[in-house]
């Protein structure tokens, strides 16, 4: 049967190993969907839904219009933790530029890292993803929930995050770092 399409998983041998690295990753084929590293262990990200993309976009869309220069927004690309270790945020808040041909951007570029919640990933998002950014040191974390829509920006304090505001459809986010912003949470609803 030639010409069929194969969905790539992980190799099993290699998942009980723990032995992906960063560079596995790269060589991943087109066809494969986003994969975040833990300690070696690839795991295949589900399939965001369209209010999941929408939101990411649109918040994507208000940084890349009100972050002061020195600052970018970036989506689809991966935070390198290190050899072993890599994450997928939603949405990312840069302060050192990355190269247009970057598939991932190191720990020290990142000003923020947006999860949205979806179903299905509930539980990464609320639970594993803040340990995770504190523990490389990421500054601001934001979570935002879909169901309904809020925004709950945290600041790492003594090596975890702590919130500092919390922002539902009808609110305007009010924060002043990284820099001074201002999101009405309803532009970024679906």
């Amino acid at each position: 049967m030639t010409g069929l399409a194969y969905a790539w998983a992980p190799d099993p041998v290699r998942q009980r190993d723990s032995s992906y690295f960063l560079d596995d990753v790269l060589l991943l084929p087109d066809s494969a969907p986003r994969v975040e590293l833990r300690h070696g262990v690839a795991s295949p990200l589900p399939r965001p839904n369209a209010g999941h993309q929408q939101t990411a976009a649109l918040l994507w869309l208000f940084f890349r219009h009100n972050a002061p220069e020195g600052f970018t927004a970036v989506t689809r690309i991966g935070l390198a933790a290190g050899l072993r270790d890599t994450f997928e945020p939603d949405v990312m808040v840069l302060q050192v530029p990355v190269g247009k041909d970057n598939h991932f951007v190191r720990p020290e570029q990142v000003q923020i890292a947006v999860e949205v919640v979806s179903p299905g990933t509930e539980e990464r998002d609320r639970l594993r993803k803040p340990a995770d950014y504190a523990s490389v040191g990421i500054p601001h974390f934001w979570l935002v929930e879909q169901q309904p829509l809020q925004v709950l920006a945290h600041d790492l304090v003594d090596g975890g995050y702590v919130q500092v505001a919390k922002a539902e459809l009808e609110d305007v986010l009010m924060l002043s770092a990284p820099f001074e912003m201002r999101l009405p949470v309803r532009d970024i609803a679906p």
